[in-house]
């Protein structure tokens, strides 16, 4: 196909050092603020995990100058939506309204910005450290195979690594944290020359720059902004690392995980196509073998966690087919990815792979949302908002070679095996 358009990237930079990224699109009347922060999981210290996901839900719980659930009360009102999500290497937080309602959503994140601290009281953090422990046991501890993630993370990254315990932090750290512990948290990192902010939409990018300068240019700016952790691992996996769960899971499940190359590896994108002719679909190599042919599994998957440090996670599962064989199943896995890495794959499956990155690229772009999403990804953790504009031009261009290169680190060496097994039944035959 030819090259699309370039998304139209306009980007300015406060005097505090707030950046702001500006995309016109009038597909839509609306318009998308997305604000991401560069702090996650990783910047949190040992005893005072799970902040960054914590902020997450204080910073809906008010301001000085907006009551508490008036943020999402305010947005929904308007026929808006809103979310915000942490993850290891960041916090983000979005909403998408009419276009006229846009200045409303800048003037409340910068009055969550600049006044959060106001609001925030020792009734507030203890509910909200309340909603973070119901989380845990809902989507975790009390979901089958919730705690998957976790497992893997650990096994996965040495103790004392960034990466080693889970967004979600240890309940245990909520419960020790001060109210001054969870305010110095947040006056270190929420700062605007720690943010980017895009908004996409039905806009006149000249009044968002002024609305943006009005409600976020008097916010200071953190002058001693800490420098993020060192995430560089000393010492390749080494390895093949297993361990089994027993759980309340309905059949059992097997996990597996592999280092990778960080996000902003050349390498990256061969290992995404790698996976992709994997597991991308009913036509992929491990969901024609193991689901369809053999009958072992009852679906499979294999993706990429891109982290910014140290080593990112290839991630993959597969559940057992009840009546089926546990080693079989992790066999016949195993023997797929070391055949896409003794063989590279084949020019049908290079071609299905380009084609399933073109129907991913012209989706992308025809999201608003998604948009200033990806630009907000690049901007705060490569520093390169226009990535954007050659992603399509960088995956079309990895052949054959690259993806069986990239295929080579499926090995036992670097490969953490993780179990899920019912606790009603016997050990799973896994050897």
């Amino acid at each position: 196909m030819s090259a699309p358009h370039p998304i139209p990237l306009k980007e300015r930079k406060l005097a505090n050092g707030l950046r702001l990224i500006t995309v016109l699109d009038r597909t839509t009347p609306t318009a998308t603020v997305n604000l991401w922060y560069h702090v996650g999981s990783k910047d949190e210290r040992p005893g005072r995990t799970g902040f960054a996901h914590l902020f997450e839900h204080l910073m809906f719980q008010g301001s000085a100058n907006v009551s508490k659930a008036e943020h999402l009360s305010l947005i929904e009102s308007v026929g808006g939506s809103a979310n915000a999500t942490t993850w290891l290497d960041r916090t983000n937080y979005f909403a998408t309204v009419p276009a006229e309602w846009v200045e409303l959503i800048l003037w409340m994140e910068a009055d969550r910005l600049g006044t959060l601290l106001a609001a925030l009281d020792q009734a507030n953090l203890d509910n909200q450290r309340d909603v973070v422990k119901n989380e845990k046991r809902s989507s975790y501890d009390n979901q089958p195979y919730g705690t998957a993630y976790l497992e893997l993370l650990a096994l996965a990254y040495p103790k004392g690594h960034p990466y080693h315990h889970p967004t979600i932090g240890s309940m245990e750290d909520l419960d020790a944290a001060s109210l001054q512990d969870v305010r110095d948290f947040f006056a270190t990192w929420y700062a605007p020359n720690n943010a980017v902010l895009t908004v996409v939409g039905d806009i006149d990018e000249a009044e968002i720059a002024a609305a943006v300068e009005r409600h976020f240019g008097g916010i200071a700016a953190n002058s001693e902004l800490p420098e993020h952790p060192d995430l560089v691992l000393r010492a390749p996996l080494g390895g093949e690392i297993r361990k089994t769960v027993k759980d309340k899971v309905p059949d059992p499940r097997l996990h597996l995980a592999f280092r990778a190359p960080v996000l902003a590896s050349p390498d990256l994108p061969a290992l995404e196509i790698a996976c992709q002719i994997l597991a991308g679909g009913r036509g992929s190599r491990l969901t024609r073998r193991l689901v369809r042919q053999e009958q072992v599994a009852q679906d499979a998957g294999l993706s990429v966690l891109p982290f910014v440090g140290g080593a990112s996670l290839v991630v993959g599962s597969a559940t057992l087919r009840p009546g089926a064989n546990a080693a079989k199943l992790e066999s016949l896995f195993l023997e797929e990815l070391a055949g896409l890495a003794a063989t590279g794959p084949t020019p049908n499956e290079m071609e299905r792979a380009r084609a399933l990155i073109e129907s991913e690229e012209m989706s992308l772009r025809s999201d608003p949302e998604s948009i200033a999403d990806q630009i907000g990804m690049y901007a705060t953790l490569l520093n390169d908002p226009g990535r954007i504009n050659r992603d399509l031009a960088i995956y079309q261009a990895v052949d054959a070679a690259a993806v069986q290169r990239a295929a080579s680190l499926f090995s036992a060496e670097n490969r953490v095996v993780l179990w899920y097994e019912p606790v009603e039944q016997a050990a799973v035959e896994t050897a």
